[in-house]
């Protein structure tokens, strides 16, 4: 039952976003065409339209939410937020710290470049160079150890005759089955007590 409410429930979420994103973009589109009709007249005309006030003659504590509406052009918005940051001191006032204001390029060390160790693709190279090191030294141990074993070979077989018994006959390998015999398949076997009423 959890499984038929979920899909329901996925489903009027799915109609309820379609519906949401219809009405979306008919606002949008009416917005564009407010727009485009708007854009043929002069600042002067569409501040009127609007009924806003002229931005360069708003002060600090006037209402600048009026400019921020989707209908009004991104030109009017841009003047109305120069006005806004040059009338209030509290925006206007660069003090130095503002987190934007620091040239993270630089790091913690002042203005001069960073030296590391990093390279692009390799990594920290010291880190690589230690790890090669340590291969190799492995590689000459594992080198150093074959060539003490052939010595090593090389001595038993001189002092050690060894015998090579005779080959078995060839005839009988095509009989010979290699394969171990697939086990016998396993059956389910149920057991019942007596049920006694």
């Amino acid at each position: 039952m959890s499984a038929l409410g979920s899909s329901w429930s996925r489903r009027r979420a799915a109609v309820a976003a379609e519906a949401a994103a219809e009405e979306r973009a008919l606002q949008e589109a009416a917005i564009e065409a407010e727009q485009a009709a708007l854009a043929e007249k002069t600042d002067d005309e569409i501040l009127e339209e609007l009924g806003l006030p002229d931005p360069d003659s708003l002060e600090m504590g006037d209402d600048f939410k009026a400019f921020m509406a989707k209908t009004v052009p991104g030109h009017l918005r841009k003047r109305a937020l120069r006005k806004l940051w040059r009338s209030n001191p509290v925006l206007a006032c660069v003090d130095g710290l503002n987190d934007y204001d620091d040239d993270y390029l630089t790091g913690s060390t002042g203005q001069d470049a960073i030296k590391t160790t990093y390279q692009v693709g390799k990594g920290m190279l010291t880190h690589l160079l230690e790890i090669e090191r340590q291969q190799n030294a492995v590689v000459a141990a594992d080198d150093e150890v074959d060539h003490s074993l052939d010595d090593e070979i090389g001595e038993t077989a001189d002092t050690v005759a060894l015998t090579v018994p005779d080959a078995l006959p060839v005839d009988n390998v095509a009989d010979v089955d290699d394969t171990p015999p697939m086990p016998a398949p396993r059956r389910m076997q149920f057991q019942f007590e007596d049920q006694t009423a």
